[in-house]
């Protein structure tokens, strides 16, 4: 009976990707415990393995006016994440900068420009650069919620370009022989070391 209930137990862990979706590695400058919350929550709301970001992620809660990234460092105005729920696109957003940054190669942003049709991967304006839109992809490709704020409305938002399901199969298709790469290593990622 109990050899069953293992059995069970196994099979239900691997069909629940959202339950097997790690929150990502990072450390917090700032903020409150309720803001802090926020961002855990919005990452633990999303199906996507922020633990593919290789080191430490500082993510900077402050009255910073906006919410961006640079390699390593997020910041996340306060005032947003008092909002709660409505904060946490706007977080995965920012984290999926960090899978821009330290993950994806200049071979794999070239496949994933193909699918996001941007003017340029950087430089171009906010709305036609696929950073940005590979970031509101990855969003709401991961977290399909009417309360995700990264919902594209139509087929020219940042985003929208591509359907959640086809950005989901290509970006796990990219990213598959950095897991299994980071599984041989016994790491979570092979630039880790």
């Amino acid at each position: 009976m109990l050899r069953r209930f293992v059995i069970v137990l196994a099979l239900a862990g691997a069909f629940a990707p959202s339950a097997l979706a790690r929150g990502g590695n990072y450390v917090f400058d700032g903020g409150t415990r309720a803001e802090q919350a926020q961002v855990r929550a919005a990452l633990a709301a999303s199906s996507f393995d922020w633990g593919l970001v290789p080191g430490r992620v500082v993510i900077h809660v402050g009255r910073v006016g906006g919410s961006y990234a640079t390699a390593g460092h997020i910041w996340l105005d306060a005032g947003l994440l008092d909002g709660g729920r409505f904060a946490w696109g706007v977080v995965q957003h920012e984290y999926a900068h960090q899978v821009d940054f330290a993950v994806l190669t200049t071979t794999q942003r070239s496949q994933l420009h193909t699918l996001l049709g941007g003017d340029s991967w950087w430089g171009s304006e906010h709305s036609s650069a696929d950073c940005e839109r590979f970031a509101d992809a990855l969003a709401w490709a991961y977290w399909q919620s009417p309360d995700n704020v990264m919902r594209p409305q139509s087929a020219s938002d940042e985003g929208g370009q591509v359907a959640p399901a086809a950005f989901r199969a290509a970006l796990d298709a990219i990213l598959q022989p950095v897991r299994v790469l980071a599984a041989a290593k016994g790491t979570k990622h092979p630039r880790n070391g």
